[in-house]
């Protein structure tokens, strides 16, 4: 039986690992550093009565050795690393010459490790979550058949059922990483070239029939699309409720999202109680620590995740655009979070492909090229079994 082991036990790693000990074909592990995320998979699992499906392993899995040695035993390697781990935690899975699926969304360029998967012989997909991830996957389906492809736009957004005041927001991971998506500099390919646009920019308005009105702005999240897709107009923007973007960019202006440290009056770290100075904080991180409480889901709370695909082309010389729509929300039987689901189900769907032998190249791949491959019909269709729909339509422009 195929040995898979799933590294991170958070909000998505947890429920990639649940979906796989669902498999009778896999013996599942999973990993983290944390007690408290493996003893709440471990209670929940044992709710169910399915408790002896999975092993979990507690390890401090940013230490490459015992990474290494974590990953030894397993046949297939399932990747839910924080992003500041992502990049290292790929290059010592590839040199242990171990199968990879990732979600990290790691800052550096995944791909430089082409050379090196080839060298191991190994498969390894990144960025393979809902966007980065299956909406890449849609773009290389299409592109595989649009001769040329003329427009790329992606829409996506995860967002609380219910609006609440001042954030009208809550996010499923940490309040940094939402913050990131607000400072990096978004790029777009426009004519042919790519441009760099600051990030909150642009902002639209889009009407969706099931949760109403959405603002959407520019982020950075083509990626790997901007290198591997030939297409002289691409962007990608997130989605908010309107309102949100005014407010994220007051308090990026007024310095709240920094990262150098500026100094304030507190009580230093390890001084004598009621020892008083000054002493230095990065805003971001103060920031962090305030928004957390108001961001974080509190049990039974709902929310949604909404993917919006639009790709434009010519076939036959005649153009044509197709239109991808997701809208999942929480699973009120198993809790899950849609983020989680939408993010974990396609990256767990495409580790069974490759154990199946359905995609066997050597290398680094973002998620386009499975699309490419033909691989995305059958990834749509597993997401049906688990409630995930993506609905498509086809329309004739007028060139």
């Amino acid at each position: 039986m195929p040995r898979a082991i799933v590294l991170g036990c958070g909000l998505v790693g947890a429920g990639m690992a649940r979906d796989l000990a669902g498999d009778p074909e896999f013996d599942v592990a999973v990993a983290d550093v944390s007690a408290d995320n493996l003893t709440w998979l471990r209670d929940t699992m044992a709710a169910a009565g399915r408790a002896d499906d999975l092993t979990t392993l507690q390890a401090d899995l940013s230490d490459p050795a015992l990474l290494r040695a974590t990953v030894a035993s397993h046949d297939i390697v399932i990747g839910a690393m924080p992003s500041r781990f992502g990049l290292q935690t790929l290059r010592t899975v590839i040199e242990a010459g171990k199968p990879f699926c990732d979600i990290s969304f790691m800052a550096e360029d995944a791909l430089e490790l082409d050379p090196l998967a080839k060298k191991h012989g190994v498969t390894a997909v990144v960025d393979n979550g809902v966007a980065p991830g299956l909406s890449n996957m849609i773009v290389g389906h299409l592109a595989a058949g649009l001769k040329p492809v003329e427009n790329v736009t992606i829409y996506v957004g995860g967002l609380p059922k219910e609006r609440r005041w001042p954030y009208q927001y809550k996010a499923p991971f940490a309040p940094a990483d939402v913050i990131e998506e607000y400072t990096r500099p978004s790029r777009l390919v426009e004519n042919g070239r790519t441009v760099v646009r600051p990030a909150l920019s642009e902002p639209e308005l889009l009407d969706f029939p099931i949760v109403g009105t959405l603002e959407a702005f520019n982020t950075d999240g083509l990626r790997s699309l901007i290198r591997t897709i030939d297409c002289p107009n691409m962007k990608e923007k997130t989605l908010r409720y309107p309102g949100h973007i005014e407010l994220m960019r007051a308090m990026r202006e007024t310095g709240l999202f920094g990262t150098r440290e500026i100094e304030v009056r507190g009580t230093a770290a390890g001084g004598p109680e009621g020892t008083r100075g000054m002493v230095k904080v990065r805003p971001l991180d103060l920031t962090s620590r305030l928004l957390f409480p108001k961001w974080t889901y509190q049990p039974g709370e709902r929310e949604f995740t909404i993917l919006r695909v639009i790709v434009e082309g010519r076939r036959g010389g005649k153009r044509e655009r197709h239109t991808y729509d997701l809208y999942d929300e929480t699973d009120p039987a198993t809790g899950l979070s849609s983020m989680a689901r939408t993010t974990g189900f396609p990256n767990v769907i495409v580790a069974r492909q490759l154990m199946r032998g359905m995609f066997r190249e050597a290398g680094v791949f973002a998620p386009e090229a499975l699309g490419r491959a033909g691989m995305l019909d059958g990834v749509l269709a597993e997401l049906r079994t688990r409630g995930v729909t993506v609905t498509s339509r086809i329309e004739g422009i007028e060139s």
